[in-house]
């Protein structure tokens, strides 16, 4: 429906001025970032302005409007619904209160026109308002708003105010009384409100990033107390100023340390009584603390204090990771004693002079499962990294309960933090489950996948002089070795032994152990001079008292191997005189 009265001047001037008041400052040009700016640049030229015109830092009379209009601001790009809003209508709710453009009519302008051509009138636009000028006199105009319920449209001429059934207090009444105020922000104290709530006066509350988890007494004392993981905390109450440049702040260290901490906020005033357990109730601003493990294996809660800026704050985090794991030198290391710790060992071998973050965080999840050390070292040609067989840095190696090697990763690449603590976090949980495995059927006296490797530590204890026959199950693979360690443990727990000794009437003792044939190449040199170089799997039959061996390079079957032990047991072998004394190194 459209109604017309007569236009005066102080009519239009209120309109004018109302306009004025109702404008949105283009948050583009606050911020001076281009319409298409990603999340990213948006987020750094926050930062960088937010720093410049933050009220604490900056005390010039503007600085408070300046840094109330920054965070409105950021509040609108930040917000992808808002932003959207914006860029459409010119206004973050989609509902600008004057007509706003939809695409194919005025581009988001505002048109006050006169009745017919040549007549003036007002437009306005991104720039402002402007007069159109225009021939004759202006006898009517139009104007439309918006409200929840859909658009009105009123156009007048001729005629006052008794003539549309209501007058122009009616008008301006409905738009202040539903919601004209509330749409464009207010009179007067619009930047005040802003700064002291950290967001604009016109909108809601702005919501959390995604990224920080609001944290109650429960969460906090399951998931967070002594768990092992780092988290940056922002303790706040909601009338507070500056909430929103703290969790700029915080999402943007969680972005720089993905994986390595954790990021949440607790509401003292809905948390009361926590934030007085942790002593942590904020004063006249939000307060910042990390969980840190850096002083011992209890967390306890550090404050930041310094500049409010990521590089900084991500400094401070880092510095409070995890140190679990123990600092070595290889040369003072036992690496032969497995009976140190109550836990399986892992060790990361780097050319870092300090503990790598990754490890001190993975130190952190697992310290209560895992024993960590590390050391620098700085090349693969260290003669102790040649005894580990370690062939390409970084390299982490582990010790099962038994003493026994496992080269767990080597060459390792980051791409990114977050991918690589996950893939490393996948190994250890696949070494524990090996290293329980181990430790249970130990327990239940099982020899099943308990078979030793043999190293130079153990060397004399499983085929020194004091063995008869020493069955070597000699690998070059992963595959091949499980596949032996299946089939010995087996024939083992057979009633296989040499036929009785007619003088002593005793039974003689045999050894059934593991050998890496790609580490262990002098070993089996010493026996044969091509040392078996092309099998990825084969026996070695070794009696140490003569120095003789006897080879098997066939199938590798339960029966086979069954077959090949009772030969050699029931001396049906042929034995072969060794080159040299084989040594493990």
């Amino acid at each position: 429906m459209k109604i017309r009265w007569p236009l005066s001047i102080a009519f239009f001037s209120t309109l004018l001025i109302l306009h004025g008041e109702a404008k949105t400052t283009d948050p583009y040009k606050v911020l001076g970032v281009e319409k298409n700016a990603s999340q990213r640049e948006i987020q750094k030229a926050f930062h960088k302005l937010s720093l410049q015109y933050h009220p604490d830092k900056n005390k010039s009379k503007s600085a408070q409007e300046k840094f109330a209009e920054i965070n409105n601001a950021y509040d609108i790009l930040s917000d992808e619904q808002k932003r959207k809003n914006y860029d459409m209508y010119g206004d973050e709710k989609g509902d600008p209160g004057f007509d706003a453009g939809h695409p194919g009519d005025h581009g988001g302008h505002t048109f006050f026109t006169s009745g017919g051509p040549g007549q003036s009138g007002f437009t306005s636009g991104p720039g402002g308002w402007q007069h159109m000028d225009g021939q004759g006199s202006s006898q009517s105009f139009s104007f439309s708003f918006s409200d929840p319920g859909g658009s009105r449209s009123f156009s007048g001429h001729g005629g006052g105010p008794g003539s549309f059934g209501f007058d122009v207090d009616d008008i301006f009444s409905g738009f202040f009384g539903g919601g004209m105020k509330d749409q464009f922000g207010g009179f007067g104290s619009s930047s005040r409100s802003q700064y002291q709530s950290g967001s604009s006066s016109h909108s809601q509350p702005r919501s959390s990033p995604k990224s920080i988890r609001a944290i109650n007494s429960e969460i906090f004392r399951k998931e967070i107390a002594d768990q092992g993981m780092t988290w940056l905390l922002l303790f706040y109450t909601p009338s507070l100023q500056g909430k929103q440049y703290f969790e700029s702040i915080i999402d943007e260290v969680a972005s720089l340390l993905p994986g390595a901490i954790k990021v949440g906020n607790i509401n003292c005033e809905t948390e009361l009584s926590l934030c007085k357990e942790l002593a942590a109730r904020p004063g006249r601003a939000p307060r910042l603390f990390v969980y840190s493990y850096k002083g011992s294996e209890k967390g306890s809660l550090e404050e930041y204090k310094g500049d409010l800026m990521a590089k900084n704050v991500k400094s401070f985090c880092q510095d409070h990771l995890p140190r679990f794991s123990k600092r070595i030198s290889l040369k003072h290391f036992d690496l032969s004693n497995s009976n140190v710790d109550k836990h399986p060992r892992v060790m990361l071998l780097s050319t870092k002079k300090d503990t790598p973050v990754i490890w001190r965080v993975l130190s952190g999840l697992y310290y209560k499962r895992f024993t960590f050390y590390d050391a620098e070292v700085h090349d693969v040609s260290d003669p102790v990294v040649k005894k580990l067989g370690v062939n390409e840095l970084p390299a982490i190696i582990g010790w099962l309960s038994n003493g026994e090697k496992h080269i767990l990763k080597s060459g390792i690449s980051v791409k990114d933090l977050k991918s690589a603590i996950k893939d490393l976090s996948s190994m250890l949980d696949s070494f524990e489950k090996k290293t329980k495995k181990v430790a249970s059927e130990k327990q239940t006296g099982s020899k099943e996948g308990q078979l030793p490797l043999l190293t130079a530590s153990n060397f004399d204890a499983l085929c020194g002089d004091k063995t008869p026959v020493c069955i070597i199950g000699a690998f070059r693979s992963t595959r091949a070795r499980d596949k032996l360690e299946s089939l010995l443990s087996k024939v083992s727990q057979k009633s296989l032994s040499r036929r009785q000794n007619a003088v002593s009437g005793s039974r003689d003792s045999v050894s059934y152990v593991l050998l890496d044939a790609t580490k262990q190449q002098s070993f089996l040199g010493a026996l044969d001079k091509p040392g078996f170089k092309s099998m990825d799997n084969f026996l070695v039959a070794y009696k140490p008292r003569k120095g003789k061996f006897a080879a098997f390079t066939g199938e590798m079957s339960i029966e086979e191997v069954e077959r090949f032990v009772s030969a050699v047991l029931n001396g049906d072998v042929q034995f072969t005189k060794t080159r040299q004394k084989p040594v493990l190194k």
